[in-house]
């Protein structure tokens, strides 16, 4: 079994995408390498379905997936296109490679010792070491035991991955560069005087409405009665001598 925290072995194999990948052309992901018997066999095909249906949450924990075999890359093409397979295969057709990731030896195989590939799986961290290693692969729910091993990995690291130079995440935008401050120089921010309340107006007061009063016309002034005038006083007749 591959120890964790060691070296992940070099390598340089044929991919479907057309270029040759290596383990430094991946410095500074999560890797995934399952190594699997043969293109195109029951047990295979479901593996390899089991990690496209997958894929889009090993890349969300910033992995790549690698499926390898002996097969040539002709045979990589048809199982990759018959399957709607989305991650490249890597073929090391002398077994050389996977050798020493223990994936090629003796195993068991119907009761019999033969030599062939083992089926088994490695997950190498960011810095190239031997994350976890599954020696011996049941092919149901390996996938998801592989994702949550990659899940908790990344979470350790700060669940930030990391991307090739001149490649920019499209999760994480670039964060400008923290300029030094001189603490000496920087200003108390005066506080500001508390907003003043507004005074509330008091409300306009309702006109009182005048009362509608007829103007009664003025008493008539009752004339003053005249005194009666006086009768002249009757001259008593001269008394006679």
């Amino acid at each position: 079994m591959l120890a964790p925290g060691s070296a992940a072995a070099p390598f340089q194999l044929e991919s479907t995408s057309g270029e040759q990948v290596s383990l430094r052309s991946l410095a500074g992901q999560l890797v995934v390498l399952y190594f699997y018997p043969r293109d195109n066999t029951p047990g295979c095909t479901v593996e390899a379905q089991d990690f496209r249906d997958h894929l889009s949450a090993f890349a969300d924990a910033g992995a790549v997936v690698f499926g390898v075999s002996r097969d040539s890359i002709a045979s990589h093409h048809k199982f990759r296109d018959k399957h709607a397979l989305t991650f490249p295969l890597l073929t090391d057709p002398d077994g050389s490679m996977m050798a020493r990731y223990q994936a090629w030896g003796e195993k068991s195989m119907y009761g019999k010792k033969v030599v062939g590939v083992i089926r088994s799986t490695v997950l190498i961290d960011r810095r190239g070491k031997i994350a976890r290693h599954w020696p011996k692969v049941n092919v149901k729910g390996h996938a998801a035991a592989v994702l949550a091993s990659v899940r908790e990995l990344a979470g350790g690291e700060g669940g930030v991955a990391r991307v090739p130079p001149g490649e920019r995440s499209p999760r994480q935008p670039s964060n400008p560069p923290t300029r030094k401050v001189n603490p000496m120089k920087l200003k108390t921010p005066a506080k500001k005087a508390p907003a003043k309340t507004p005074v509330k107006k008091a409300p306009a007061k309702t006109p009182v409405k005048k009362a509608a009063v007829a103007a009664a016309p003025a008493p008539a002034k009752t004339p003053v009665k005249k005194a009666p005038a006086k009768t002249p006083a009757k001259k008593s007749p001269a008394k006679r001598g």
